[in-house]
């Protein structure tokens, strides 16, 4: 007797297309060729710098959310003069945004997930970089990118970022108490990387804001560097609707006082909650896709292994 199989158990469904297609583009979009084992398998016992139940973890796992966090971070950081003449003068973001953007994932994933190790590797990498990006901005500043202030700048931008949008789009709550623990895990990155003053509270952030408002302004780089990241794209059709989605969600994901400064429209009141509705729905519909990353479970496997074992 031959037994035939159902035609759904020989092929897949629409829906596991669907998830399929996501998986690989997105993720492949973001890590590149990078192997992930190497990266994040070893030391068996190695937590890294946070280890898994910290805060860090919590937040920077949540793929949807920090794509939102990343975007308005690189609006906000576009105000400083002298970051952004870094930028300009010596930056391919035009050229190869999506390397720029695999660079900027990776470096993040290291310092999260990776071993302590592979992290400080990673941080040294940056520093040396860092050492090029120096110059005159279009003020008659002279800046280095490994000024401890810039990099403060950044890092507080950044972080600031990424909490604000797991905080609106992320899937679940975080307590006062963990918005604290994030910004004084986070600051051990900053730390290392050279920054100075660096805020670890999230009062602290908002008091680090007020006192640097004086240093920042629209310059013509600014406006250039703004312009690039909410209009430019090579996506056309769902792809590029998607992409202007998860921008204005980063928009308002962006302080008040930035946007005006940036002047950057501010969204209506409806406008703003569709779109905060919107980027809701594909957050849980892309995380329903892509499941727990692999990132996550081998760096998971890792800083729970038994000392002395291989993780991966």
């Amino acid at each position: 007797m031959t037994f035939k199989l159902p035609a759904e158990f020989l092929y897949p469904s629409s829906v596991e297309k669907f998830k399929r297609t996501i998986q690989t583009n997105l993720r492949s979009t973001l890590q590149g060729a990078e192997d992930i084992n190497e990266l994040f398998g070893n030391p068996a016992g190695d937590p890294g710098y946070f280890g898994p139940k910290s805060v860090t973890w919590k937040i920077h796992s949540d793929l949807p959310s920090m794509l939102v966090g990343g975007i308005s971070s690189l609006l906000l950081q576009t105000l400083h003069p002298l970051a952004m003449a870094g930028v300009a003068d010596h930056s391919n973001f035009r050229e190869d945004p999506l390397g720029r953007l695999q660079r900027t994932a990776l470096f993040v994933g290291t310092t999260t997930f990776a071993a302590s190790d592979i992290a400080d590797r990673s941080i040294e990498t940056v520093k040396t970089i860092h050492q090029r990006v120096k110059g005159v901005a279009p003020t008659g500043q002279s800046y280095s990118a490994n000024d401890p202030k810039l990099l403060t700048w950044v890092h507080v931008a950044e972080t600031s970022c990424f909490l604000r949008a797991y905080r609106r789009f992320g899937p679940s709550y975080l307590s006062p108490r963990e918005c604290d623990s994030y910004f004084n895990e986070m600051s051990v990155v900053a730390r290392k990387l050279g920054a100075t003053e660096i805020p670890t509270t999230y009062s602290q952030v908002l008091q680090y804001f007020r006192s640097i408002r004086s240093e920042l302004g629209l310059t013509e780089q600014s406006v250039d560097g703004i312009s690039y990241i909410i209009n430019t794209s090579n996506s056309t059709g769902v792809e590029e609707g998607l992409r202007a989605l998860i921008v204005q969600a980063a928009i308002g994901v962006l302080p008040r006082w930035a946007r005006e400064l940036g002047r950057i429209r501010e969204p209506g009141e409806l406008e703003g909650l569709a779109v905060d509705s919107a980027m809701r729905a594909v957050a849980t519909l892309l995380r329903w896709a892509l499941g727990e990353s692999d990132v996550l479970e081998i760096s998971r496997s890792r800083a729970l292994s038994p000392l002395g074992t291989r993780a991966a």
